[in-house]
């Protein structure tokens, strides 16, 4: 793949996760559910609060693995970026397709999202390949703690979301466990503790706008 065709997959992949029409490689989870089955409008109103806090958080990842990816030293951690990200597109379909289904919308601030999430990225990966590394594996914890709460929060009867959440959950698992096999380092608590407060400020907002 030339440069330039490069660029133009990497475009495409931006501006897809901002304005949506993701395309998934993998079937939507729970797909052989019925959409919204036994769910009335509050438990509806909900679910896709939380529906878009996955959303975001998969907007971000976008933004992250590919700031990274520009500054990566080593081709290998380049692939194994690109292969998660990959999957993290499948999420953001996903979760564009329920929230569609939930007659609900993607974050009115998904350009903001984005774009802080690329300069983070970024910073990260001039940090060095095991900071870069480090920080994807601790955001794919902070990550996984999210959807594992939203299991919990998510209405019993939405077993759509509830599937989808749930695939998304050991995929980043696997993420952050390959981002540690590959190099990462454990990153200061500080910055986990400012990873924390960030992505409680995104998730709170996210929820309703």
């Amino acid at each position: 793949m030339t440069p330039i065709d490069r660029f133009i997959v990497e475009f495409d992949t931006a501006l897809r996760s901002v304005v949506g029409g993701a395309n998934a490689q993998r079937p939507t989870p729970g797909s052989e559910i019925g959409a919204n089955a036994a769910l009335d409008s509050e438990q509806r109103k909900h679910a896709a609060g939380l529906m878009r806090i996955n959303h975001v958080g998969e907007v971000c990842a976008q933004a992250l693995y590919q700031s990274q990816k520009l500054v990566a030293r080593n081709s290998d951690i380049k692939e194994m970026l690109d292969h998660s990200g990959q999957e993290e597109m499948d999420h953001l379909a996903w979760c564009e397709t329920r929230l569609k289904e939930l007659g609900s919308h993607t974050s009115y601030l998904n350009p903001f999202w984005y774009a802080g999430s690329f300069a983070i990225g970024l910073a990260a990966g001039l940090a060095g390949d095991k900071w870069s590394l480090g920080f994807v594996a601790e955001t794919e914890k902070q990550v996984e703690s999210h959807l594992e709460s939203h299991l919990k929060k998510l209405p019993i009867e939405d077993h759509r979301s509830r599937a989808i959440v749930d695939q998304m959950r050991m995929d980043e698992i696997e993420h952050g466990q390959a981002a540690l096999h590959a190099g990462g380092a454990n990153l200061p608590e500080p910055i986990q503790k400012i990873m924390e407060a960030m992505s409680k400020v995104m998730t709170t907002t996210a929820y309703k706008i």
